[in-house]
């Protein structure tokens, strides 16, 4: 079919299409001569935020072009790593655990579970986010300024992709796993009366968030925290003051 325009995709791109496409790579659509480079490409499932340079017969070539009959495009993926927003990162309902993950490296990562999905657009406007989901519909939204779809089932080939996506400085246990708000030195004595007393009887250091009041030092997961972060930060130093237990928060 002459008239049909071809999107063909790098290979890293093809999961992205349908199951039956992805052997062969590439979308065949209908001609449309209002259609762009950049409404072929999605119409072909692939959101905008993961596109690189887009080829027609070979040339590179604008996402508002308006490619002619029989055209072949070839989308390539986007250039990583990427600067992440001067706001940070915003992260969809679905992805909590990789919300979590981020604030532990340091990483300002703003998240919660009931923000829709007009919402989630509008404060990564607002905020200069760039937002983290799986939902390529979402990606699609024309008002959102800058996003990526994040890869993985499981929370730590999330943060592996991410943190391959994206040029961060991790600064690890800085940031409240709770409400991602800063973290600073606490005295003993301004936190005491939140304690267990076998705490206060056994750690000295401590940290508070300056956000939501939650405690922090180094407990019973702090062996598994610094795994984590050697994991991602070979050099960082072991921070004195790790995650408590959930619950122990000031009032």
């Amino acid at each position: 079919m002459p008239q049909d325009v071809a999107v063909r995709l790098d290979p890293e791109l093809r999961w992205l299409l349908a199951p039956r496409f992805r052997s062969a790579g590439e979308r065949r659509l209908p001609f449309d001569p209002d259609a762009t480079v950049g409404h072929l490409v999605q119409a072909a499932g692939v959101p905008l935020t993961e596109v690189g340079r887009v080829l027609v017969d070979g040339a590179d070539a604008a996402l508002a072009v308006r490619p002619a009959p029989g055209a072949v495009l070839g989308v390539r993926p986007v250039d990583r790593p990427q600067p992440v927003p001067a706001g940070g990162f915003l992260l969809d309902v679905g992805l909590g655990g990789l919300a979590r993950r981020l604030r532990l490296l340091g990483l300002d990562a703003a998240w919660r579970n009931d923000a829709d999905d007009p919402e989630l657009v509008a404060q990564a406007a607002a905020e200069d986010r760039v937002l983290l989901t799986q939902d390529r519909g979402l990606l699609m939204r024309r008002a959102l300024p800058a996003g990526a779809l994040v890869r993985g089932s499981g929370t730590d080939d999330q943060l592996a992709d991410v943190l391959d996506r994206f040029t961060v400085v991790p600064a690890p246990l800085t940031r409240c796993t709770t409400c991602n708000g800063e973290l600073r030195p606490a005295p003993k004595a301004e936190v005491a009366d939140l304690l267990e007393p076998g705490t206060r009887r056994t750690v000295e250091e401590f940290s508070r968030c300056t956000r939501c009041g939650q405690v922090y030092w180094r407990g019973a997961h702090a062996a598994r925290i610094d795994e984590l972060v050697a994991g991602v930060v070979p050099t960082a130093p072991v921070t004195p003051a790790g995650p408590t237990r959930p619950g122990a928060r000031g009032r």
